[in-house]
């Protein structure tokens, strides 16, 4: 039973933990094409701190770890990394969200380690749009990565696609298609304020209500599948069933109230909320000497002052002062 619990009585058993900022494409929503700001080297976590604060958090309950960046498989010993978690006591369960590039060469490994679920992102199927979106020519990568996480045994493999208005907005139907074929699960995600040069506009915003009445305009019949419990996504029986798609209105449908996750970047900040305007560092305390209990005392600490909703529906909402990669998908 998790010891992480906030004032609303919301008990979280999910991290997410960011192995890097760094990434391997620059896609637009998310980043600059130039002129990031990256997070110092010699304030990231080295592997042995990373796997102890990780620890930590499992002894408070935590069960599931979600291993994110910028892009996680940049990180050289990603491999060893879902191996030691896999190990810990309680054999936390370990997933991994992943713009796929890397997944040729490493998808049988992390298998192999213990690696339960992938989520890729993808966010168009035409190469062109593909290279205005990510500023790189590597929709091909992508594809492999989603077919050798298949290969692997990684079901269900999970595809993770942001429709922007005038840029891609009408790829719903033929993502959704593509993703039947492939036996794929879809999940379309409202795009967030979370970008780091801030130019995220709320008029160009695709809303989960528009991604639904696109698919069915399409002609895909979609029925509502039980309480999805914690999960982000609403999820959808496609054309009967048994295939699905989900939909996350993280702006228009905030699912804050079933929330169950916390997340800890790659610099050792631990946040209660992908909307938190206040970290809690435990890099310094770690670096410093603190024992694990006294960790896990700020764990709690930072937890139990979790608001009720990100606010981002409230008019003096303020976003948070990193980005997503900074912060970890």
């Amino acid at each position: 039973m998790s010891t992480l619990i906030d004032r609303f009585g919301r008990r979280h058993t999910d991290l997410r933990v960011s192995l890097t900022d760094r990434c391997s494409l620059r896609c637009t929503y998310c980043m600059p094409e130039q002129g990031m700001q990256w997070i110092e080297r010699g304030r990231h976590l080295t592997t042995p701190e990373l796997l102890r604060l990780v620890r930590v958090a499992v002894d408070q309950g935590v069960r599931t770890i979600r291993l994110t960046g910028g892009e996680p498989l940049l990180r050289p010993d990603v491999v060893g990394i879902v191996r030691a978690i896999r190990a810990m006591p309680h054999s936390p369960e370990v997933a991994l969200t992943t713009n796929g590039l890397r997944l040729t060469g490493l998808a049988a490994p992390l298998a192999d380690a213990g690696l339960g679920r992938v989520n890729i992102s993808l966010d168009t199927m035409d190469r062109q749009r593909f290279v205005r979106l990510t500023r790189r020519d590597r929709l091909v990568e992508t594809l492999a990565g989603i077919a050798a996480a298949k290969a692997a045994g990684l079901n269900p493999v999970k595809v993770n696609s942001v429709l922007m208005r005038g840029v891609n907005d009408d790829e719903a139907p033929t993502l959704l298609l593509w993703a039947l074929e492939q036996g794929v699960q879809l999940r379309f995600i409202e795009q967030m304020p979370l970008d780091a040069q801030h130019a995220w506009d709320a008029s160009q915003m695709v809303t989960a209500a528009e991604i639904e009445r696109s698919l069915a305009d399409a002609g895909f019949e979609l029925t509502p599948v039980a309480d999805r419990g914690s999960s982000p996504a609403e999820i959808f029986s496609v054309n009967g069933g048994p295939q699905t798609v989900g939909v996350i209105g993280s702006m228009t449908r905030p699912f804050c109230g079933d929330c169950d996750r916390v997340r800890l970047t790659s610099d050792g900040q631990w946040m209660n909320c992908l909307f938190a305007r206040t970290e809690t560092d435990l890099r310094t305390p770690l670096r410093a000497g603190a024992s694990d209990a006294e960790l896990a005392a700020l764990m709690r600490l930072d937890v139990a002052a979790k608001r009720r909703g990100h606010g981002t529906d409230d008019p003096g909402f303020t976003r948070p002062g990193r980005g997503m990669s900074a912060i970890g998908g």
